[in-house]
């Protein structure tokens, strides 16, 4: 969520489900047995062929994004042909129904075990992002025992408790593990079948979807009533350039390939959102750090202050949501009054943003569509619920999808109601897709994992709570002398 609030509505949720999340005591008692039986996947040794396996490739509406997942159909359908096999089921996931909640897997998984799983062994999801050798992925395959449930992938986990995991296993976060969705998951048809089953009947007790690699995992866990995560060190978490892949089932592509030049700085129109309470301490950050990047920013406050400038746009402050603030800037950016730019970037004033690398990104999407980018998060979408941009992170838009979501006739039930996900109920409305991309962050770097940002160039992180704000920009952020501006998947050191 945007803005000063987006930490009260998490906050409240996430209170709210630690009463579902067992102790670190509970977990390691019921999950124990459990790794000691997968320790040895029993070396099945009954080989694998490709008609045993559906690929589930998840993909996105967006047209770049369709592009990439229909290479990645491509190159497994000539995979197959060298290794003289029949043509696998590929099933790309933005495609499999017109529910834009599919990428969720839940609400999939019941139609994808009934079609497939009565003549498959095996359902396997891949990124965008993965890359495939399919006979090393035969071959691990081939050691699990497939009339049994199996969870496999690489294996994520906690270093502390984290606020978009709601705090789940605080006294040992470390003892839950999750899969790396970029290094491609599997499961075994019987667990596919009973977890569809269970989804027609206990939805995941969250109503948001925030990180759906660790909720997945949960769901299927089932506290520990469900199989853990079973290690898969073939699937591997290594970008393909970077690493030798030869007992690699799969690699991780570099997130972003070749998508022309990147837009102009003059393409760009950001608009901060900010208020009296803070032209003193958060204002300055963003002047001291990212705003010398941008060729045209406005600050939107609820006052008029000519230091800064800050533009009053009539709307008075809020202490949650802004949804009144957000669509009088939608308002004013469509006009023309301030800008003709193409794109729309709306910001908190306690964002962090890379502006070279958002630009960079805006070169793989059209500006004569209507696009909207950032990080992804779902509401209720085990129920036809509706995904939206998290507003901390960054919420971009293209003029086209400004003017659809105002010509929509799509407005605020009320001035302080939430603003992304507002939109985002809009945008659904209109069928307008809501584009993932994960180099947008709705928290700080300390709350998630640090593999998954070693192998990415971050545009955007929110919050300066208990960070130094300058030091976490010029760490994850800064680009001197434009060194890293064309390398978005240049790994880093950890913190």
């Amino acid at each position: 969520m945007s803005g000063y609030t987006a930490g009260h509505g998490v906050v409240y949720f996430c209170c709210s489900l630690l009463f579902f999340v067992p102790s670190c005591k509970a977990f390691n008692g019921g999950i124990s047995e459990k790794k000691q039986e997968r320790s040895d996947p029993q070396m099945f040794d009954q080989l694998t062929e490709v008609r045993d396996v559906v690929f589930v490739i998840q993909s996105q509406k967006n047209s770049y994004h369709t592009h990439r997942a229909e290479q990645r159909r491509t190159e497994l359908l000539h995979q197959a042909q060298t290794l003289n096999q029949s043509s696998p089921d590929v099933v790309l996931l933005h495609k499999f129904s017109d529910y834009d909640g599919n990428w969720s897997i839940l609400p999939a998984l019941p139609r994808l075990a009934s079609q497939y799983c009565q003549t498959s062994l095996w359902i396997v999801f891949l990124a965008e992002e993965t890359n495939v050798n399919l006979h090393n992925l035969l071959q691990v395959l081939s050691k699990f025992n497939t009339t049994k449930e199996w969870f496999l992938g690489r294996p994520l986990h906690d270093d502390e408790p984290t606020i978009i995991h709601h705090y789940a296993f605080s006294e040992d976060p470390s003892s839950f593990s999750y899969p790396d969705f970029m290094a491609g998951w599997a499961l075994s048809c019987p667990l596919a079948k009973r977890t569809a089953e269970r989804v027609n009947y206990e939805p995941p007790k969250s109503d948001f979807t925030i990180d759906l690699q660790h909720e997945i995992a949960l769901y299927i866990w089932e506290e520990s009533r469900g199989p853990a995560l079973t290690v898969v060190n073939e699937f591997c978490s290594e970008l393909q350039s970077l690493s030798s892949t030869g007992v690699c089932a799969t690699t991780i592509n570099t997130y972003l390939s070749a998508c022309g030049n990147s837009v102009q700085k003059e393409d760009v129109f950001v608009a901060v959102k900010t208020c009296q309470r803070f032209h003193g301490d958060r204002v300055p950050l963003v002047k001291q750090t990212w705003e010398k990047d941008a060729a045209s920013l406005e600050y939107y406050s609820d006052i008029t202050d000519s230091y800064i400038p800050t533009i009053h746009l009539g709307v008075p402050n809020t202490e949650r949501g802004h949804c009144a603030k957000t669509f009088a800037i939608l308002k004013r950016f469509a006009s023309g009054a301030a800008t003709q730019a193409p794109w729309l970037l709306i910001v908190d004033d306690d964002t962090l943003i890379s502006l070279p690398r958002l630009r960079r990104l805006l070169g793989c999407y059209d500006p004569n569509k209507a696009v909207s980018v950032g990080e992804r998060y779902g509401y209720g979408l085990s129920r036809d619920g509706y995904s939206y941009i998290t507003g901390g992170g960054g919420m971009v838009f293209s003029r086209v999808a400004v003017q659809n979501i105002l010509a929509g006739g799509c407005g605020c039930r009320s001035s302080d109601a939430p603003d992304d996900m507002v939109l985002g109920m809009c945008l659904t409305t209109l069928g307008v897709p809501v584009t993932h991309s994960p180099l947008f962050h709705q928290a700080r770097p300390q709350d998630y994992v640090k593999e998954l940002l070693a192998r990415q160039s971050p545009i955007s992180f929110h919050k300066h709570w208990n960070i130094n704000p300058v030091a976490v920009y010029q760490h994850w952020l800064a680009e001197p002398n434009n060194s890293r501006a064309h390398s978005l998947t240049k790994t880093r050191e950890e913190l």
